[in-house]
């Protein structure tokens, strides 16, 4: 079975399901990476070294021999490349073909209505939707998008970003012992992450007498002089510490630490791998339903807690419901440690799609839960 990957460019969230993928085919798995890395995600350590990974084809530095590839793979799985003429030929052709997407409307559903955007959602995806093209989705809200437009009936399953799990032999290594509650955000300083709503959670915890030690690891340009002069007028300092950007090595060390992960993100975070990340660390994991991992991921209550992203009122009182409760912290990120060990992990993704794909009936119903369940 020779499966080959498309999308715009390997890196540490796609890495360790590759490595799977590539065991799993005894060597017959390519990832074709069509463009090369902006140099603002290689200066934050995303290059990871990938271009000596066996498996990696570069689209730009051999075309054809990738179009052919394409085109004589028995499955081709396609996302993260805006570039369609790549996979057009193998779509036209009615060959077996898995796409993944993160949501089409992240600023908004009401795009639906633009006939300009509809017209180029029925040549990408509607004009295929009885052909045997499959769509995994990686986010909460993806399938609800397609199911806009009417692509994909029956045909969408759960995916996501599957970064490297990190196994710890005994749980009790992920209980923490800190003097205060220790709070951690992650993340480029990028409008839809919203890094300045922690500024004013740290203020609201402040006010509320949280005895917490915030860190704000990330950068960006205006957005990070804009949470400093904001940090500064709500008087933060001493228990906010803005840490600047990160190796990802060095953010996993953190969550290590941490007591609690909190995200802030909207709609334009199509994932966000920073869940998997810190739940694999077993942090209480607080998330927003807008972006695409969490509501995929947390039970909310029972591995982490979920709010809406502009209630910071809401995402306070969570805060302060396991700030004196040391066991429930406990308690809650071992879940969320489990729920990453046992089903949201590289592993387990890469072993269900490789089953997914050599399966000719291609069975939807083959998971209750998790990677490759339905969407």
């Amino acid at each position: 079975m020779r499966i080959t990957f498309v999308s715009n460019y390997i890196n540490h969230h796609q890495i360790p399901v590759s490595d799977e993928l590539y065991g799993l085919t005894e060597g017959k798995y390519t990832f074709v990476q069509t463009e090369p890395m902006e140099q603002e995600r290689i200066n934050m350590g995303w290059d990871a070294s990938a271009m000596n990974k066996p498996y990696v084809k570069l689209y730009y530095e051999d075309r054809a021999g990738c179009d052919k590839l394409i085109l004589e793979s028995d499955c081709v799985i396609f996302g993260g490349c805006e570039d369609e003429s790549i996979i057009k030929p193998r779509l036209e052709a009615g060959l077996f073909t898995v796409r993944y997407s993160e949501s089409i409307y992240k600023s908004g559903r009401w795009k639906f209505v633009s006939p300009r955007g509809l017209r180029k959602k029925y040549e990408d995806h509607v004009r295929f939707r009885k052909a045997p093209v499959y769509m995994l989705c990686s986010g909460a809200h993806v399938a609800g998008d397609f199911r806009l437009i009417h692509a994909y009936p029956g045909k969408m399953l759960k995916y996501g970003y599957f970064p490297e799990f990190i196994e710890y032999n005994d749980l009790h290594e992920l209980r923490r012992s800190n003097d205060c509650l220790n709070i951690l955000w992650a993340g480029r300083f990028v409008d839809f992450k919203h890094p300045e709503r922690m500024m004013l959670l740290c203020a609201g915890l402040k006010a509320s007498g949280i005895d917490a030690k915030v860190t704000v690891v990330g950068n960006g340009a205006e957005l990070f002089d804009e949470c400093v002069r904001l940090a500064d007028k709500l008087g933060l300092k001493g228990m906010l510490s803005l840490a600047g950007a990160k190796t990802p090595a060095e953010v996993r060390e953190y969550m290590r630490r941490a007591d609690v992960f909190i995200s802030t993100s909207d709609r334009g975070e199509g994932w966000g791998a920073v869940i998997n990340e810190a739940m694999n660390s077993g942090c209480v994991t607080i998330g927003t339903y807008e972006m695409g991992a969490a509501p995929y991921m947390i039970k909310n209550g029972e591995n982490g807690l979920l709010y809406k992203v502009r209630d910071i009122d809401t995402a306070c009182r969570l805060i302060e419901s396991v700030a004196g409760d040391r066991e429930k912290r406990f308690r809650m990120g071992e879940k969320a440690y489990e729920t990453v060990r046992d089903i949201w992990n590289p592993a387990v993704a890469a072993k269900r799609l490789y089953e997914f794909i050599c399966d000719n009936n291609h069975d939807m119903d083959r998971y209750e839960e998790g990677p490759l369940s339905k969407a």
